[in-house]
């Protein structure tokens, strides 16, 4: 039997185009287990879309229907994708994630849960963004703890930075919105700072809580972010929306 995984898109820089040092993406190790090869091998055909530059994504030949776009970056084990999927199934979300055993467990999840509005790209959010994604296609998007990269010398390959945060705001329409989430407080504060100075976009929250906004209702607690506020961490959720 051929192995599922040598049909999934890899990561990395496309024919025609140029390296970046900034990556919506860390590579980490992981196997797939048997679940998720099995997920990957039934549904991978159907719910995970080749990455072509050459393309612009089409969301009807992709979902079957109009409905609001929410792009995702970096989705890890998909818990939370499958679960406001599901609680949102009006929507339809388009959702990249490079770790392999990732992109299985979110087809495990869909499988599980039936869920019908989900489509995964095995690649870079930013090339994905760069060559697939047209201006105000968007009406929503999700980066929920992405990497902090804690040492201030590797502060720079940070996902949440000015070049991105524009290119976002292009791609959404009007009214739409920008979701991040981090329980690290540096970078939190950073990530108010960048979104903050992006012209195109205006902070939901109210003033008097700092920038911050509440938790939206549809992002669920996570295991580990369960675990951090018992112990006092904190998380900060950041929902700014396109001018």
């Amino acid at each position: 039997m051929t192995d599922p995984r040598h049909d999934l898109p890899r990561p990395g820089p496309a024919k025609g185009t140029h390296l970046r040092q900034i990556k919506s993406y860390v590579l980490r190790a992981g196997r797939m287990g048997p679940g998720q090869e099995r997920a990957l091998e039934a549904l991978g055909p159907r719910f995970v879309l080749p990455y072509d530059p050459t393309l612009r994504f089409d969301p009807m030949a992709a979902f079957g229907r109009d409905a609001p776009l929410i792009l995702e970056i970096g989705f890890g084990m998909g818990d939370a994708t499958a679960h406001i999927a599901g609680l949102r199934p009006g929507d339809n979300f388009l959702c990249c994630e490079v770790h392999e055993p990732g992109v299985g467990a979110l087809l495990k999840r869909i499988g599980e849960q039936q869920l019908t509005n989900i489509r995964i790209l095995a690649h870079d959010a930013v090339e994905v963004l760069d060559h697939m994604l047209t201006e105000a296609t968007l009406d929503g998007v999700h980066i929920f703890f992405p990497d902090p990269w804690h040492k201030k010398k590797h502060h720079k390959r940070r996902l949440i930075q000015p070049p991105l945060v524009a290119r976002l705001a292009t791609r959404l329409k009007p009214g739409g919105y920008l979701h991040c989430a981090t329980d690290w407080q540096p970078y939190a504060e950073q990530m108010l700072a960048v979104l903050g100075a992006e012209p195109m976009l205006a902070n939901t929250a109210d003033a008097s809580l700092g920038g911050y906004a509440p938790k939206p209702a549809y992002r669920p607690l996570t295991k580990f972010e369960n675990r951090g506020l018992k112990l006092g961490h904190g998380v900060w959720d950041l929902v700014f929306q396109r001018r």
